[in-house]
């Protein structure tokens, strides 16, 4: 094939519309400058839909947007992930413009077809999927396609790309060789019937979990997009690549010297990057029976040295990452039992993510006698039957059909709760957790700050856990469990982490989560919100960075302990994509993606009177998190579990009006300035927000 490619980049991005069945390009270079993924398509939607704001997820004017980066297909460790972004229909209570990502290799392949990203418009008459081969795209009729669960849909999908295919031979696409099979992702029975609860899934388990992008396709007419290419990945300087990703062996975990890991005992895989995940290791850490353990391997999405998921002998949840592999408990099942319950989630195409609360809120309402045959909240299925398999089953299908109590909840459990008439109160006092604009509460935001704060800044939980949830909460947390000391002190945790925060780097208080003068009310977590947005948007999301493997700030596995953290990402991008820019530069476009992305939600109606926890973060002391914490009477660091705290609304309250001022936010409105927008060079987006009133 022949096509002009800068280092990084194809140069074009895809865009078809399923209304009148069109396909076009978008040049990537308009776009560049964002990076890749997350940055380019913010920028996309506001250009093309940004003027017509509000509008709602499943209206025809949404988009779906699939964005590669400059690092797909390439050898970049933990960078293998496409980002979906579009108007959100499970994130409540409004729909707010969204992103979800997953793994696997849609975008590798994406990238070896020729194309940077895809942005798909309007709807669909009738049922389709979209046929990337190559430079050639068709929008296929999706007859016999659409209603198959979303393995078969892949399956089926192979065999129209290529009906000779055969796995491990040469295939033949438009005079070109492949040994690959098309790069599948797609919508379940829930994604057809618009659930909100409906995932986006690609292989047997990569899901794009959050956000409802499965009902997105589903509104669209949309069953799948198939990607097929026999190209390559263009690297501007392949030498100064390779030379980082072998200084890069250092902090990579290393089966023949795996550092320290008789020190972590079964927990040492959770932050050492080493061959991962509880899924992979078939830990009974999810699991705990007496069934026999299965043999697997480790599995990884493409170009990732981790391998956080699993292939098991016997075949079932093979490659679903945590929550995905352990979303389904059954009642006194065996380990086999738990895996095929989530196979069938897999199947169905429904959220692992919210499932799992969906699960356990429901089980909830019926133990109260609230839900079930003839009570307050009418529910035909057996739930005496609750844990079996073909309980799973009947309830995973109403969900995914509408039908039975299905009806409320495929419009997501807090739409449900609201319809029910119990959501005013349990989210208020805790029964519902879902803290995050209808996604369910991960870590605890009156401990573990950033992540809640930074998930209430933003528009749904974080998901970034190589920040402190890995590193400074689970490794101190794993040498407790064993009974000796962690490897780091509080101390030296929050120095060699702080030292990696550029620009703010040297401020150690940053990871203070006291409730002290320099702890989670402070400056100084202003400061660490603000770099983990940052970095969430530019340097993960717009580059296809895994937040399971990114930010390194430290780890067991160098010598000194030391994280590849901030230098291994501009010098990976630099080789990469020919640019010269710093950690710095990509923080800096970080916090204009993010500035971005929050004059999105300004236009649809978001204001910081929103931007508020439930009454019982504020009422109900916390069970704890071991994290580093400093006492300012000793001026001593230690790891401590704040067990018991609540959040103080009037010292968050303050927290957010310090938080607005730092981004260059009103401070009344939490809306971005003028000035701000101007100094990033958004002045499009300054006159779209001063046109519609809403400019800070």
């Amino acid at each position: 094939m022949n096509r002009e490619m800068k280092g990084g980049y194809t140069g074009k991005i895809l865009r078809v519309n399923l209304t009148n069945k069109s396909t076009g390009t978008i040049p990537t270079e308009k776009y560049e400058e964002f990076g890749g993924g997350h940055g380019m398509g913010s920028a996309i939607f506001f250009d093309l839909v940004g003027d017509q704001l509000p509008f709602e997820a499943f209206d025809p004017k949404n988009l779906i947007i699939i964005m590669g980066h400059p690092f797909a297909g390439t050898f970049m460790p933990g960078s293998g992930r496409s980002e979906v972004q579009g108007l959100a229909p499970m994130l409540y209570p409004v729909e707010w413009f969204g992103h979800s990502s997953f793994g696997g290799r849609f975008t590798s392949q994406l990238k070896f077809a020729g194309w940077d990203g895809i942005v798909v418009e309007g709807a669909a008459d009738k049922p389709v999927w979209i046929n990337i081969v190559n430079d050639k795209v068709t929008i296929e009729s999706a007859d016999g396609i659409w209603g198959m669960d979303t393995w078969d849909t892949q399956e089926e999908i192979s065999r129209r790309v290529n009906p000779s295919l055969r796995f491990g031979e040469w295939a033949e696409y438009n005079d070109s060789y492949s040994t690959q099979i098309p790069a599948v992702v797609c919508c379940g029975l829930a994604g057809e019937n618009k659930s909100r609860m409906a995932a986006l899934l690609h292989g047997p388990g990569s899901q794009a979990a959050l956000g409802g992008y499965g009902g997105v396709f589903g509104s669209k007419n949309l069953k799948a997009i198939s990607a097929i290419g026999t190209g390559s990945a263009p690297v501007a300087d392949p030498n100064a690549f390779m030379e980082t990703r072998l200084w890069y062996n250092q902090f990579q975990f290393n089966v023949d010297n795996p550092r320290r890991k008789e020190m972590m005992g079964g927990f040492y895989f959770w932050i050492n990057g080493s061959p991962a995940g509880a899924s992979v290791t078939n830990n009974p850490y999810f699991m705990p029976d007496n069934s026999p353990i299965v043999p697997a391997r480790a599995a990884a999405c493409a170009s990732c040295p981790r391998g956080c998921r699993q292939r098991l002998a016997s075949g079932d949840n093979n490659e679903s990452v945590c929550a995905g592999a352990a979303s389904v408990f059954l009642d006194n099942a065996t380990r086999k039992m738990n895996r095929q319950g989530n196979d069938m989630m897999q199947k169905y195409g429904l959220s692992h993510w919210h499932f799992m609360a969906t699960t356990q809120y429901v089980k909830s309402l019926h133990a109260a006698g609230i839900l079930g045959k003839g009570k307050r909240i009418e529910c035909d299925l057996p739930l005496e039957k609750s844990g079996t398999l073909g309980f799973m089953d009947m309830f995973m299908r109403q969900i995914a059909t509408g039908d039975g109590i299905g009806k409320e909840l495929s419009q997501g459990l807090a739409r449900a709760a609201k319809s029910w008439g119990t959501y005013d109160e349990d989210f208020n006092n805790g029964k519902l957790q879902l803290a995050y604009w209808g996604t369910s509460m991960h870590y605890d935001p009156r401990v573990e700050a950033e992540w809640g704060y930074g998930s209430l800044m933003g528009e749904r939980d974080l998901m970034l856990h190589g920040m402190a949830n890995y590193p400074l909460h689970w490794m101190p947390e794993a040498f407790h469990m064993e009974g000796k000391e962690p490897y780091l002190s509080a101390e030296e945790a929050v120095k060699f982490a702080s030292d990696a925060m550029v620009p703010y780097e040297g401020d150690p208080f940053m990871l203070d989560y006291s409730d002290g003068p320099t702890g989670i009310y402070s400056e100084h977590k202003v400061k660490q919100v603000a770099w983990v947005k940052h970095y969430e948007k530019f340097w993960l999301g717009s580059n296809g960075f895994c937040g399971w493997m990114w930010p390194m700030c430290f780890t067991n596995n160098s010598a000194d302990n030391r994280g590849a953290t901030p230098e291994a990402e501009p010098r990976f991008f630099n080789a990469v994509t020919g640019r010269n820019i710093t950690f710095a530069d990509g923080m800096e476009l970080g916090h204009k993606i993010f500035t971005l992305d929050r004059a999105i939600w300004t236009l649809q109606g978001r204001h910081r009177n929103m931007e508020v926890f439930p009454d019982y973060l504020h009422e109900q002391g916390s069970p704890g998190a071991l994290l580093p914490m400093y006492d300012d009477k000793t001026k001593k660091w230690a790891y401590a579990d704040g067990k018991g705290r609540t959040l103080d609304r009037n010292r968050f309250e303050n927290w957010k009006t310090k938080f607005y001022e730092f981004e260059g936010y009103n401070k009344e409105s939490g809306w971005p300035t003028g000035k701000a927008l101007n100094g990033m060079g958004l002045k499009r987006v300054e006159d779209v927000m001063k046109s519609k009133g809403r400019l800070g």
